[in-house]
Formats: C-alpha cells, structure tokens, sequence
C-alpha cells in the first residue's frame, strides 16, 4: 500500500498530550498532512488512532465510533478533575459491598445524561472549558445524551474498581467515575484509564512510538488501509469505465447495487475509490474520493 496514506493505530504513552503522540508520529513518518480521532488525556494510555494523508478524509467516522475502555476508579475520593490529577475535593468512608456496587453500576447502563466536565475541550463562548477551568470560572453545561453498552467490574481491591466500559462516542469517563461516586455516596475518580477500541480498531494491532520507530528503521509501512474505517459501510466495485466516469463527478448505474445510503467505491482492480452513496434512483455518485497517487 502507499506508506503516505492510511491509518496508524498508536498505544499512547502515559504523560503524552494526543496532540503531542500526533506530533512525533508525524515526525517519526516525515508525513505534513495527519490527524487524530478523540483525544486521550496526558494521564490515559492505549489506542490513539491516527489518520496520514487522504485517510483524514474518512475521521468523521472514527469520531463517531463507539469506544472501550478499562478504568480504574479509587472510591471515597472525589477530585475537582475526576482523575487523579485533580484537586481533592471530597474524603469519605467507604463501606460497600459488591452487591451494592453492582446495582450501582446497573443504573448507569443504557441510555444516560451526562453534564461534561469543565476540564474539556468543547468550547463556550469561543474558548475550550478547561480553559475557563484554569482561570477558577465555572458554567453551566447542558447535559448530553451517550449511551453505556456495556459496564462491568472485573475486579475489586478495597476501594479500587476495574471496570470494562464500552460507551458511545461523547462519553467523558471522568463524569462517568464522578457519577457513579455520588451515586453510591462516597465519591471516586479516575486513577487509571486505558483505552482498548475504537469501531473497529483494538489496542492489540497498535504500536507505541518506540515500537513505530523501530518498524520504520527496518523499511516497514505501519499504516492500515483507510477503508477499514469503513466496514460498517457496503462495498461497490465498479468497472474500468464506471470509475472512470465517476471520478469525474459523474453518476454512474451499477447492476445490483446496495439500498439508497453511503458507500465504499472500489475500482476495477479492487482499489479503494472513497466514499460514494447510492441514490433514491439507484444511480451511484461520488460524494469524497480519495487523491492517492
């Protein structure tokens, strides 16, 4: 595959910023076009999925996958963060059974509300949250609608937690450990976080830096195809004269092709065109092609 254009799964080093990780892969690849997909926050480690060259066309269906995480929460303690890099905000006993936590963590699964944390990047007025949070200003959020697949202790160490989250896009652990710590009384916070998956793409498939650089140093191309982004999507092959016609901004007819929605193109010899959709008419029609040359 060309090695200038697909996707890289980074296991993010702890203390590193995304943007940061983003930065020394590009360096590491020599590449000037790349991006990221959700950050991670500089505590956090695990998959950070990276997009070099024309695969950036295709983020906003990373943005919009589904993540899984594993979490560990500290109960009795809540932080002004909800991780462990906030200020101590609370102390309170712990005196829970595993009973109790269970129910509590069934309360959370499914579709739930979430008011995000200060310390985010979604902007008000123009400026990120956790910039406002810096100064010591406070505002009111709107709650958000996410959804929790799946929500699981694995283990129990006194009043630390493992959990297994599985959640929409959107989701902030952070407010999920500070909810969940009202919710049984005691307060909590994020003391460790790892993320396993995003849509389709897991930790184990991915590379720390050290380990891309030395993929790099033996000639390898670590990079993914764009299109696994896709999978979720049908595929349509065209014929020779088809893509031809259709990389021009044509719309061509394809026999038997998919109900009326989005599509990935694929030309005749099986290389990935780009997003296409199919029409209420059945004529297929280019809606972004990929400039790989």
């Amino acid at each position: 595959m060309n090695c200038r254009h697909g996707i890289l799964l980074l296991d993010k080093d702890e203390g590193l910023t995304s943007n940061a990780a983003l930065q020394r892969a590009k360096r590491l690849m020599g590449s000037k076009k790349a991006g990221h997909t959700g950050t991670l926050d500089p505590f956090a480690t695990g998959l950070l999925v990276l997009l070099f060259g024309e695969a950036t066309k295709v983020s906003d269906y990373i943005l919009n996958a589904d993540k899984r995480y594993l979490a560990t929460l500290r109960l009795g303690v809540e932080t002004r963060t909800g991780d462990r890099e906030g200020e101590v905000v609370q102390r309170r006993e712990v005196n829970l059974g595993d009973a109790e936590i269970a129910a509590a963590l069934a309360a959370f699964r499914g579709d739930i509300q979430q008011i995000p944390p200060m310390h985010s990047a979604i902007k008000q007025g123009g400026k990120p949250l956790y910039v406002l949070a810096r100064q010591g200003v406070e505002v009111e959020r709107a709650p958000r609608s996410v959804r929790i697949h799946r929500l699981e202790m694995l283990s129990r160490s006194g009043s630390d937690l493992v959990l297994d989250i599985h959640c929409s896009k959107g989701t902030y652990i952070r407010s999920l450990a500070q909810d969940l710590g009202r919710a049984l009384g005691c307060g909590a916070h994020i003391v460790q976080l790892r993320r396993l998956e995003t849509g389709p793409f897991a930790i184990d498939s991915a590379l720390t830096l050290a380990q891309l650089e030395a993929s790099l140093a033996t000639g390898d191309c670590p990079l993914q195809p764009m299109d696994l982004a896709l999978s979720t999507l049908p595929a349509v092959h065209l014929s020779e004269n088809s893509a031809y016609y259709l990389q021009r901004g044509q719309g061509v007819v394809v026999a038997h092709a998919p109900p009326p929605g989005r599509i990935r193109l694929y030309g005749p010899h099986s290389e990935f065109l780009g997003l296409g959709e199919v029409m209420d008419d059945g004529k297929v029609a280019p809606r972004r092609l990929m400039g790989v040359n």
